[in-house]
């Protein structure tokens, strides 16, 4: 018993050292010179740096070089001026950010979705609209606040059975242009004053 106990620990010993050397190789050091020439032009402003920054964030660093070289140029002209605005907070500006984010990732797949949905739709509103549903909001007090989201959520109807299983095969039998595309024209179709 005593044998079967001591090898049972040792192929658990011979397992974690296996499942640990990956972990350990992913941690070493990251040479500037271990960089590719592509990288080293990116990432070229922390080269003085580079070896004082830790091993953790220069593997995001060097992911995020990997990432700026597929995207388009829209893409990162949009990634530069969301660099631009977040210079441009505040330290406590920034601290919030992070809390939200914090937040918003430990929300549930489908809060998530939720959340950017209306996000989308928020996005989607012309200028002066927007401006006016934040001038209305903040001008709540804490209790119309809570009143407009209880009758929000109250004006929520489950979907039904086989309203969510038409919504799946909607999903299903259409690409995300095509969905885009009749959206787009169901919102002509509403712009349109009827005659």
């Amino acid at each position: 018993m005593q044998v079967l106990s001591t090898l049972w620990l040792l192929r658990r010993a011979a397992i974690a050292v296996a499942l640990a050397l990956p972990l350990a190789c992913f941690a070493a050091e990251l040479d500037w010179d271990q960089l590719s020439i592509d990288e080293q032009r990116l990432l070229s402003p922390l080269r003085d740096r580079w070896s004082d920054l830790p091993a953790e964030r220069r593997q995001r660093l060097r992911k995020g070089a990997a990432r700026w070289a597929t995207m388009t140029p829209e893409e990162r002209q949009r990634a530069h001026q969301r660099l631009k605005r977040w210079r441009q907070l505040t330290p406590e500006q920034r601290k919030r950010v992070r809390q939200r984010y914090k937040r918003f990732r430990q929300l549930s797949p489908e809060r998530q979705r939720e959340i950017r949905r209306r996000h989308k739709w928020f996005k989607s509103l012309s200028p002066e609209r927007r401006r006016l549903l934040r001038d209305r909001w903040q001008n709540m007090s804490p209790e119309e606040r809570q009143r407009f989201r209880k009758k929000r959520q109250q004006g929520r109807r489950p979907l039904a059975d086989e309203q969510r299983h038409h919504l799946r095969a909607y999903r299903r039998d259409t690409s995300p242009a095509q969905r885009k595309h009749l959206r787009e024209q169901q919102r002509k179709r509403r712009a349109t004053p009827a005659p």
